[in-house]
Formats: structure tokens, C-alpha cells, sequence
């Protein structure tokens, strides 16, 4: 993604998002998009607090399962409905920044024994997808770097976040996948988008 199309990217969620919260709708499909927005692909709608930067809502869709203009729009309306917080309420966009990650096609991880897991991971560039039985996780790249882990702890929150044992990683039965995304962000509710 070039940096104009990592600007529509973010406006397209903050317009959802408007609507939304406006008046409970969701945004029509623009009329004018390039062809990259009509290849199916991951996509991540993470809103932030600002100026304190603290997460607000982040929901979106780990594999390409539809087009990602229609990905961007509902990630973003569903992370305006976050349910570990109260729905966002359209005064609150005036101290909301928005970031759209664009996420390539997850790949498993093959690692000899499960201890390896960590060796394969760099933080940073890798977001990770964990399975096993009925739970499942994603945490995004710039999760690790953000809070300053390294691939084992890395991994041990990825455990968390599908509410499995921190040392699930660890056990056979359980596959890791990796990812990476394209992030586009705005510097203050609003403002300029730049890719991060």
C-alpha cells in the first residue's frame, strides 16, 4: 500500500465510523477504489484515545475473507462496538484516533518442537494467530513492540488473549501462525496519516 492509499484506508474507517455513531448506518462502498481495495484481505481497526493513547476498540478480521474496502468499513464499525468497552459515542470522535493495519495472508509457523516457536518470531514484523481445540487468539505486530516483550512473552499473551494457559504455546496440539500488516495512522483525531 502506497501512502495515498493508506490515507483512503483510514479516512474510509473514520467515515464508518461517523455513520455509526451518527446514526446507527453503515457507510456506503465509495464509488471511485482502486483494485487493491477490491482483493479480498485481513484487515484491523484499532482506535486510541487521544492525546493518552489508550486502546479504545480493535476489532477486525485475521484472514481475507471479503473485499477490503468491505473489510475496513465493518472492522471499523465493530470496533466502535469493542465489547470489552462501552459503544463509542459519536461526541468521542473529536478524541479518537484511528489505525487501520492491513494484514497479509497468515502463514503457520513449522517448527521442529514447540520450543522453536520463539526463534521464528521477530517483533515488531510478525503479528501471530494461535489454535487449539475451540480457542483461538491474534495479536497484532505492533502489540510486542508496544509493550517492549520479546517472542516468548509474545507468545505467552497470544496464549491469554484465546483465554488458554500462558504455556500453551508449548504444547503439540497447538499451531502458531504469523502475519504481517501494513499500518496507517493518524497523529491526532483527524489529522495527518502516516504510515508507522
Amino acid at each position: 500500500m502506497n501512502a495515498s492509499q493508506g490515507e483512503f484506508a483510514v479516512k474510509l474507517a473514520r467515515k464508518a465510523l461517523e455513520a455509526w455513531t451518527a446514526k446507527g448506518e453503515m457507510v456506503k462502498r465509495p464509488d471511485k477504489i482502486s483494485r487493491e481495495f477490491l482483493d479480498k484481505s485481513g484487515v484491523f481497526t484499532t482506535l486510541h484515545t487521544y492525546p493518552e493513547r489508550e486502546l479504545r476498540g480493535c476489532i477486525g478480521f485475521p484472514t481475507p475473507v471479503m473485499p477490503l474496502v468491505d473489510a475496513i468499513i465493518e472492522s471499523a464499525v465493530s470496533a466502535a462496538q469493542d465489547p470489552r468497552f462501552p459503544d463509542l459515542e459519536k461526541e468521542e470522535l473529536k478524541k479518537i484516533i484511528v489505525e487501520v493495519s492491513i494484514l497479509t495472508k497468515p502463514q503457520k509457523i513449522n517448527a521442529k518442537k514447540p520450543e522453536d516457536y520463539a526463534k521464528k518470531i521477530i517483533i515488531g514484523r510478525d503479528g501471530l494467530i494461535i489454535r487449539k481445540g475451540f480457542h483461538s487468539g491474534l495479536l497484532l505486530p505492533q502489540v510486542a513492540t508496544e509493550y517492549g516483550w520479546d517472542a516468548r512473552t509474545f507468545l505467552e499473551h497470544l496464549c491469554m488473549k484465546a483465554s488458554l494457559p500462558s504455556d500453551a504455546w508449548l504444547s503439540p496440539a497447538t499451531e502458531i501462525f504469523s502475519f504481517h500488516s501494513e499500518i496507517f495512522s493518524e497523529k491526532k483525531p483527524n489529522g495527518k496519516i502516516e504510515k508507522t
